[in-house]
């Protein structure tokens, strides 16, 4: 019989139970759990496997597959747990847990899946702490701590589906023969009612789920778990010791773990014809799931022996592919590709390494791993906000990675140059791994990935090729990914109702011109409040074709969603001016930055910071003074808004405000309240520092500006200590001179880059 013993049967109030619970514990802890799943993976899966880093994990994954799709999960428990505490083991088995030792283990699982249940495996046994997966002839083995040596990963769950899937064929082949009995006979046994479940059981296919759980950062350094057990068991052993540090540093500091569920195995697509007429011949002879899982190996008929070797080898055969999957599912991350390289350095006997050629490979190592579509990246490899600042040494990810290795004795910093330790190529043990070489951990952990160490080489080989403007080519780039992450970012339902009432169709990504022969001083094109760059591609077109290289900056917020830009501040907006300054400097020794209305306040406020190659300044519209009397009552509705959301849940009094735009296939229709007091914010830093800008400067300006108040162009004139500047009135009633080029507007600022382009560099 293979009905659920009811000693075994699932409860419903102790799984309810643990999911509440663990859901209050998930609020309170500080592990941040993702679940990265295509649609259908968890609903049509039945066997779940996963790789086991951390005890905790092992209660996660059922967790996870409820809350997704409303259905228990049966899991395998080391029998000890059971065997030692009567309320520990009843309550196992009530959220679904068997132990190890059930002398039907595998057929058992194999009914509960027939009865739409899902089953969790972890196929590497015990938990794997070196994350070393692959032995010296490239295949998959993991360390056993039990034997002491390294041995494969186990077998159970090839087993399991390969026979399910042998018995659901049975069943099929009952049915194309007619055999109501055998059919009536098996469903009984099964408790399932009735041939019809059965039936409906046997035409699915049998899929097996790899997965990864990978977390980041794995930390070294000390934490109250630990400090606690210590002061209650004096001499903690070292394994256990170890296990409190990682695992209570994954837990209480902020730590991701993402799950990542894999493409799914077919068992089906393992079959040959043949192998399928020997289990038509077994059909009538085999009657139950049992007599599946105990087909002799010595004894029976030939094609009883045959049959039962296949299964054997294919059972080897999906386990390699599963794990070759489950291994490739791992989520890199920053600490990943660190390590990469330090150990392909060291194989290389390079010990020492300039600070900055390492961060320019690390840099060039990311870039070249996003075109890979198979590689599974981490957030903060994906949004260039988080990673782009380790070309200059910072950024999250590499001072984390650094701290690690540093305070494990592993890197140290040595006159401009990170050291690389002889303690990285050190052997350790199984239990101290994980604290005294992270960075092998590291760096084993994405081994099986080929082409991260492919790249790792290529950034590595190709260091002393990467010229300045092939840098500015990979920083351009990150300008777009940065767009796409923040789009992506404020398209979340809650964003829906104001993103629907948006009119802006006009592209608004970063853009770059390099004409073929252009000129050597370059021109950054900044353009205004709840616009994008499309604002001024046109003219960036035009300055183009006269022989102008030209960036378009995208100013942060704009161009995605008014939401976006209710998060933002003007220093927000100021980097990326000056990002857009740092990639046009590769191309042009000089340059000089051409901004309409706020980007016109923004070019003065990075005037004033003198930066190098900064030729010259054109503010078009420039707003100091607004036409718009509401905008004085802008810090009071700010003010408002910031109180009503310290005290409820409601958006504010006013979170967005109309804007009836000149150009609404470019512009927000909705401005956020934020966003105008940043802007007022802005305003206010431009004069006070408007004496420092002292480079050329003209200012353009319509009479009948209905934006900004016309006499603001010669409050910035006057203000600026800059010797060579003046002042262009244009006869204009609208804002937008530029991209409608009112009046010569563009020639006007043609004008005046010729004339700096032509005159010597001068303050």
């Amino acid at each position: 019989m293979v009905t659920a013993p009811d000693e075994y049967a699932i409860s419903d109030n102790a799984y309810q139970w643990s999911v509440r619970v663990f859901s209050i514990v998930r609020r309170l802890l500080s592990v941040n759990i993702k679940l990265h799943h295509d649609e259908d993976q968890i609903s049509t899966g039945d066997i779940f496997l996963f790789n086991h880093f951390a005890r905790f994990e092992t209660f996660i994954p059922q967790y996870l597959i409820y809350q997704e799709n409303g259905v228990y999960c049966r899991s395998v428990a080391a029998a000890e747990f059971f065997a030692q505490d009567a309320a520990m083991a009843s309550y196992l088995r009530g959220v679904g847990a068997v132990p190890n030792n059930h002398p039907r283990l595998l057929p058992f699982l194999a009914a509960e899946i027939l009865r739409g249940r899902k089953v969790i495996v972890f196929p590497e046994g015990g938990m794997v702490k070196d994350r070393r997966v692959k032995d010296h002839g490239g295949g998959y083995s993991i360390y056993s701590r039990t034997a002491a040596e390294r041995r494969k990963q186990h077998r159970g769950a090839a087993v399991l589906a390969l026979a399910l899937d042998a018995f659901k064929t049975l069943v099929r082949h009952a049915e194309e023969r007619g055999d109501e009995q055998w059919l009536e006979a098996a469903a009984g046994r099964l408790g399932l009612g009735g041939p019809e479940p059965l039936l409906a059981a046997a035409r699915k296919a049998t899929l097996i789920v790899p997965a990864n759980i990978t977390f980041y950062p794995i930390r070294v350094d000390d934490n109250l778990l630990r400090k606690g057990m210590e002061l209650f068991n004096r001499g903690l052993s070292r394994r256990a010791s170890e296990e409190l540090l990682i695992e209570g540093n994954i837990l209480l500091k902020n730590t991701d773990m993402d799950i990542r569920l894999g493409d799914a195995q077919r068992v089906a697509l393992r079959w040959h014809w043949w192998e399928m007429q020997l289990m038509r011949r077994l059909a009538r002879r085999v009657s139950n799931l049992d007599e599946v899982f105990e087909l002799p190996a010595h004894s029976g008929g030939w094609d009883t022996r045959m049959l039962s070797r296949r299964l054997r080898r294919k059972s080897m055969a999906v386990r390699d592919s599963y794990m070759h999957e489950m291994y490739l599912n791992v989520t890199v991350n920053t600490s990943h590709l660190a390590s990469s390289v330090i150990f392909q350095l060291l194989e290389e006997a390079t010990t020492r390494i300039a600070m900055p050629a390492f961060h320019q490979i690390l840099y060039a190592c990311i870039k070249r791993v996003q075109k890979e579509s198979g590689v599974h990246l981490h957030r903060s490899l994906r949004n260039p906000a988080a990673y782009s600042a380790i070309l200059d040494g910072g950024g999250e990810g590499l001072r984390q990675f650094l701290a690690n290795a540093g305070n494990a004795g592993l890197v140290g910093v040595d006159e401009g140059e990170y050291v690389f330790s002889d303690k990285l190529a050190r052997e350790h043990s199984f239990d101290e791994v994980r604290l005294e070489n992270i960075v092998e951990v590291y760096a084993n952990e994405v081994a099986p990935i080929t082409v991260i160490g492919d790249h790792v080489a290529d950034a590595i080989r190709g260091a002393d090729a990467l010229t300045a403007q092939a840098l500015a080519a990979l920083r351009f780039d990150d300008q777009l990914l940065a767009h796409r992450w923040d789009l992506a970012q404020f398209s979340k339902p809650r964003h829906a109702e104001i993103n629907a009432q948006q009119t802006a169709t006009a592209d608004p990504s970063w853009f770059l011109e390099l004409p073929k022969d252009h000129h050597d001083l370059g021109v950054v094109l900044v353009h205004g409040f709840l616009a994008s760059p499309a604002e001024v591609r046109g003219f960036g077109e035009r300055l183009a074709a006269l022989g102008y290289p030209v960036i378009g900056v995208r100013l942060k917020g704009h161009g995605t969603s008014p939401w976006d830009l209710r998060e933002r501040s003007w220093q927000d907006w100021l980097a990326s001016v000056q990002r857009g300054c740092a990639i046009m400097r590769a191309y042009a020794a000089r340059f000089a930055v051409v901004g309409f209305s706020t980007g016109g306040s923004l070019a003065l406020r990075l005037a004033a910071d003198r930066p190098p190659g900064l030729a010259a300044v054109c503010a078009v519209a420039v707003p100091l003074k607004f036409e718009d009397r509401n905008m004085r009552f802008v810090p009071l509705v700010h003010g408002a808004n910031r109180l009503v959301s310290w005290v409820s849940s409601y958006e504010g009094v006013m979170p967005f405000r109309e804007n009836n735009s000149e150009h609404p296939d470019i512009n927000y229709r909705h401005m956020p309240i934020r966003g105008l007091y940043e802007l007022r914010l802005l305003v206010s830093e431009l004069e006070r520092r408007l004496p420092d800008v002292r480079c050329p400067l003209r200012i353009v300006q319509g009479d009948r500006d209905p934006v900004v108040a016309p006499h603001s162009a010669r409050m910035v004139h006057d203000a600026v200590g800059s010797k060579h500047k003046d002042v262009v009135m244009v006869h204009a009633d609208r804002h937008g001179i530029l991209s409608e080029d009112i009046d010569g507007t563009q020639q006007h600022v043609i004008d005046f880059l010729d004339s700096v382009r032509l005159s010597p560099p001068t303050e």
